[in-house]
């Protein structure tokens, strides 16, 4: 599904990735681990051609990400949904309102829209706060919510950049199993988190970055830095 074929990123005089070569299949759920500055976030920006690499190419599908055309390029990120640490919801807007969002801006219709989010919403246990705002959700609730609005789209591929930084334990737990549901739906998830316990507990492959170079790439890893 993603291949990346021997990729260096440098910005200026710092390599951010070295010569990776990677390859995630249609369904994996792949965790990236690394201390801040492993390349990690340079990784997800490729993939979704917001940078593109000093050398080698990233392709999704057979298809080299970072040529293609602006209106392929649009297509291509709508099968990508993104969860951020800082959720990047809409203050004014509520839970359900959040989600309609991200429908309407695909042009999904009224009749759509009514049926699939309550679905999402039951999904990630937030039906009873489905018209409460952001400020009323808890640090939990609300990255529930950024994953509902992910998934909403119904993504071949889910990316999670440390999305459980700001969370405590238990709400980074439900947050982790929720992703795995997902991912037990057929939907492709990366991971990018600096949290061992976590990483640990998914029992799924597990690659590891250290100054921009894959030093491990475990089937059924754990976090070993």
């Amino acid at each position: 599904m993603i291949y990346f074929d021997n990729v260096t990123k440098k910005y200026k005089d710092n390599f951010s990735l070295q010569e990776i070569t990677i390859s995630i299949a249609q369904g994996e759920f792949v965790s990236i681990v690394g201390h801040s500055g492993a390349g990690k976030t340079t990784l997800t920006k490729l993939i979704l051609a917001e940078e593109a690499p000093t050398a080698g190419s990233v392709f999704f599908e057979s298809t080299n990400i970072h040529k293609l055309s602006k209106k392929d390029l649009m297509n291509f990120r709508r099968k990508v949904g993104i969860v951020f640490q800082d959720f990047r919801l809409l203050p004014n807007r509520t839970a359900y309102e959040n989600i309609a969002f991200a429908m309407e801006a695909t042009g999904k219709s009224d009749e759509e829209i009514m049926e699939d989010v309550p679905h999402v919403l039951e999904l990630v246990d937030l039906t009873n706060r489905a018209f409460h705002f952001p400020h009323q959700l808890s640090g939990g609730e609300k990255q529930r919510l950024a994953i509902a609005r992910a998934i909403i789209t119904q993504p071949d591929l889910i990316i999670a950049d440390e999305p459980t930084g700001n969370l405590d334990p238990m709400n980074a737990k439900e947050v982790i199993n929720i992703l795995k549901k997902i991912n037990d739906l057929g939907t492709t998830v990366i991971l990018t988190t600096h949290n061992k316990g976590l990483v640990d507990s998914i029992k799924k492959r597990v690659i590891t970055l250290e100054n921009g170079r894959v030093i491990r790439d475990d089937k059924e890893g754990k976090y070993m830095l």
